[in-house]
């Protein structure tokens, strides 16, 4: 009799390498408990992506494609990209995952050709996983909505199980017709130990010397906006915020803008002649943990949509800075202890946002530091990939 334990096998679809998921697909293929391998469905990723907001192509400066099994499926689709549903066509796609013979299929989006048609073929046969982050935050009422409602009732009828990332992204799911037994949690996490200090690293150090360079003395509060500038994430609202809170305040505020995007020139524009704001290009992912630590506080004051989560802020808190965000980011309710550890506002009243930047201290944000990082501790891989091996050691 062999009393071999035969090792599940899980199967991810996803479109491309994304710095923030093959961390924990490197770490669940490290402990070895079960079987991974990883489908990539936009096989023209597999050197650089494409992003329309900053348009560039974007070349991520850490490894995304290390010590996990991995394939990337042919996308034969004659306008590939993962903003469109005919962006991802991938006729190969079912023939492969049956020859893997997954326990589980985990989808990371529907909304693509050959992803949808995947999940309905797969559904009945074994068990459909899903991932995805979607909220109501950004929902408006009426016929469109109701459309939407009913189509996609329709396509949740084919997961067996959603992971859903918080609180508003299972308020979501329940909206679509899902059952609290089919919803698991697994929290949206960050490498949080890619922003630690160490002393082979000497982050703060080095952005110490960084803001030295641009002029910023070290006791002067320093906000941080480092993103895309689109209209979306109302990085022209954190400008005028800025500015009328800097005409009531003893110390004025230094704002660092960073990031690219079709706002740029609007935005430079609109800080002419203050120059206590400050415009650095984009910056990859082996700079960002300089780049929180030259705030004092970061901010993100998106108004949507579809800022579904917002892992800027993790990493934030994981460099040990307090936030501030709006109440249109989908992490508010789930990552931030207002006044605690950051500060939430509403999205539409520039005036709630002037107060809390007008109050800013020194002292008191140096305090939330401990708070912002021992809070996002809880947001990280492992639990992530604990909580996947223990859903299919039970199938």
């Amino acid at each position: 009799m062999n009393s071999k334990i035969t090792k599940k096998r899980l199967a991810i679809v996803i479109t491309h390498p994304i710095q923030y998921y093959a961390p924990w697909f490197k770490l669940m293929a490290q402990r070895q408990n079960i079987i991974l391998k990883v489908f990539y469905t936009w096989s023209q990723s597999s050197e650089t992506v494409k992003d329309k907001t900053f348009g560039r192509e974007i070349k991520w400066d850490v490894p995304l494609l290390e010590d996990y099994a991995y394939e990337f499926v042919e996308n034969v689709s004659k306008n590939p990209g993962s903003h469109r549903f005919f962006g991802i066509d991938c006729p190969e796609l079912i023939p492969k995952l049956k020859t893997f013979e997954p326990d589980a299929i985990l989808f990371f989006g529907w909304n693509f050709k050959s992803h949808l048609k995947a999940m309905r073929y797969f559904y009945g046969r074994i068990p459909v996983w899903f991932r995805g982050d979607s909220t109501l935050l950004d929902e408006n009422s009426g016929f469109k909505t109701r459309l939407r409602r009913l189509v996609l009732k329709v396509v949740y009828r084919y997961v067996d199980k959603a992971f859903y990332v918080g609180e508003a992204n299972k308020a979501y799911f329940f909206k679509h017709g899902l059952s609290e037994a089919q919803l698991v949690y697994a929290p949206h996490a960050v490498n949080n130990a890619h922003f630690l200090d160490e002393t082979h690293k000497n982050y703060n150090a080095r952005a110490a010397a960084w803001k030295a360079e641009l002029g910023i003395p070290n006791d002067q509060i320093t906000v941080v906006f480092a993103g895309k500038f689109e209209a979306k994430k109302q990085p022209d609202v954190l400008i005028e915020a800025i500015i009328k809170a800097n005409q009531k305040r003893k110390q004025a505020l230094r704002l660092l803008m960073i990031g690219n995007g079709p706002m740029e020139q609007q935005l430079k524009k609109q800080a002419t002649g203050h120059s206590y704001i400050t415009f650095l290009p984009f910056q990859n992912q082996s700079k960002m943990p300089l780049i929180y630590r030259m705030s004092s506080i970061f901010c993100l004051p998106s108004r949507g949509p579809g800022e579904t989560w917002g892992l800027a802020i993790n990493e934030a808190m994981a460099s040990s800075r307090p936030v501030i965000l709006s109440d249109k980011v989908g992490c508010a309710r789930d990552i931030v202890d207002n006044g605690k550890n950051g500060f939430i506002f509403t999205h539409t009243d520039v005036n709630g946002l002037v107060n809390i930047l007008e109050s800013l201290d020194l002292s008191g944000l140096k305090a939330m530091r401990v708070h912002a990082f021992t809070k996002v501790q809880q947001f990280n891989f492992l639990k992530i990939v604990e909580t996947l091996e223990r859903e299919i050691m039970n199938i």
